[in-house]
C-alpha cells in the first residue's frame, strides 16, 4: 500500500500558514525597512544637492576674488516631517527632511522636494494597481478587500473612489490633448473587441483605435473610443475628433478593409493613398 506524503504534507503545511506566529513575515517587513531607508536616502541626497554640501558639511567656499573668499550660503535644514506613502511595496512612513533655501529677494522659502510631492499619498504604480482592480469589474469595498493584504488594509473605498476619479481627469485630458505639434506622417485605423466585466457580467465591447508613425518612424497612439462598433459613423467620430484636435492630414492611412471605415475616410479626405494591411 502506498502513501501519498507529498499531498499529505503539502496539506498539512497549508492548514497552518497563517496560524500564530506564521502571520508575520521576516522577509516582508525586512524589505519594507530597506524601501523606507531607501527613499530617506533620496530625500536626504535632493536636499544636499538643493543646500550644495552634504548634511553637517561646512558651508563651501567660493572665490569672489584673488584676495578674499566668501562662504556661499543657500540655505539651511530645520528637522524633518512624517509622511505617510503607500505603494505597490506597501504603506510606510518616512522621515522627509525639511530645509529653507534663500530667494533672490533675500527672504527664504520652505524647500519642497521633488521625490514626494507635496500631497502625494501613494505612487503611480499603486494608482495603477487600485485602478486596474477597479476596471476589472468589481466595486470599490471588494477592491479593499481584496489589496487589504498589499496595503495593510490602507485603501478604504474612499481611496478608490479618488484614484479612479484622477484616472478618469487624467483619460479625459489625455483625449483632448492637442496633436498639432504631432509630426504623423502615416495613420493606422483598426478595430478591435476586447474582454471585460461590466455590472458583475463578462462582456465584449469593441473598440476603435487611432495609431500614428512620427517621420522618425516612432509609433504614437492617439485615440481609443468606445463606439459599440465599426459603422461608418462611428470611424467618422473618431476621425474628426483627430482633425478637431489638430492631426494633420497623413500622406499614408493603414486599413483593413472594413467597409464603414473606407466610406468614412473617402468622405474626410478624398484622394488620401490607403494602404490595406497585410497582417
Amino acid at each position: 500500500m502506498k502513501t501519498d506524503i507529498t499531498k499529505a504534507t503539502a496539506e498539512a503545511a497549508e492548514g497552518t500558514l497563517f496560524l500564530g506566529d506564521d502571520w508575520f513575515d521576516p522577509l516582508e517587513a525586512g524589505v519594507r525597512t530597506r524601501i523606507r531607508g531607501f527613499i530617506e536616502e533620496l530625500l536626504e541626497a535632493e536636499l544636499d544637492a538643493a543646500l550644495g554640501r552634504d548634511r553637517y558639511e561646512r558651508p563651501r567656499l567660493a572665490e569672489k576674488d584673488a584676495a578674499e573668499r566668501q562662504a556661499v550660503v543657500v540655505g539651511h535644514r530645520h528637522g524633518h516631517r512624517e509622511r505617510g506613502l503607500m505603494g505597490t511595496f506597501g504603506a510606510v512612513t518616512v522621515r522627509v527632511p525639511r530645509g529653507r533655501l534663500e530667494t533672490p529677494d533675500g527672504k527664504t522659502a520652505e524647500w519642497k522636494n521633488a521625490t514626494i510631492p507635496a500631497y502625494q499619498r501613494r505612487t503611480k504604480r499603486a494608482d495603477a494597481l487600485i485602478a486596474g482592480a477597479y476596471f476589472a469589474g468589481t466595486n470599490t469595498r471588494r477592491v479593499r478587500r481584496a489589496l487589504a493584504a498589499l496595503f495593510g488594509g490602507a485603501v478604504g473605498k474612499d481611496t478608490v473612489s479618488r484614484v479612479w476619479r484622477k484616472v478618469k481627469g487624467d483619460w479625459d485630458a489625455w483625449n483632448a490633448r492637442s496633436l498639432a505639434g504631432e509630426p504623423i506622417v502615416r495613420l493606422i485605423l483598426d478595430g478591435t473587441v476586447v474582454r471585460v466585466r461590466l455590472d458583475r457580467k463578462a462582456t465584449s465591447i469593441s473598440l476603435l483605435v487611432a495609431l500614428g508613425v512620427r517621420q522618425d518612424g516612432q509609433k504614437v497612439l492617439l485615440a481609443v473610443k468606445n463606439m459599440g462598433g465599426e459603422s461608418e459613423a462611428a470611424w467618422r467620430v473618431l476621425l474628426d475628433d483627430l482633425v478637431k484636435r489638430g492631426l494633420k492630414t497623413p500622406k499614408l492611412v493603414i486599413v483593413d478593409g472594413a467597409p464603414g471605415l473606407e466610406k468614412a475616410l473617402a468622405a474626410l479626405w478624398s484622394g488620401i493613398p490607403v494602404q490595406r494591411c497585410t497582417v
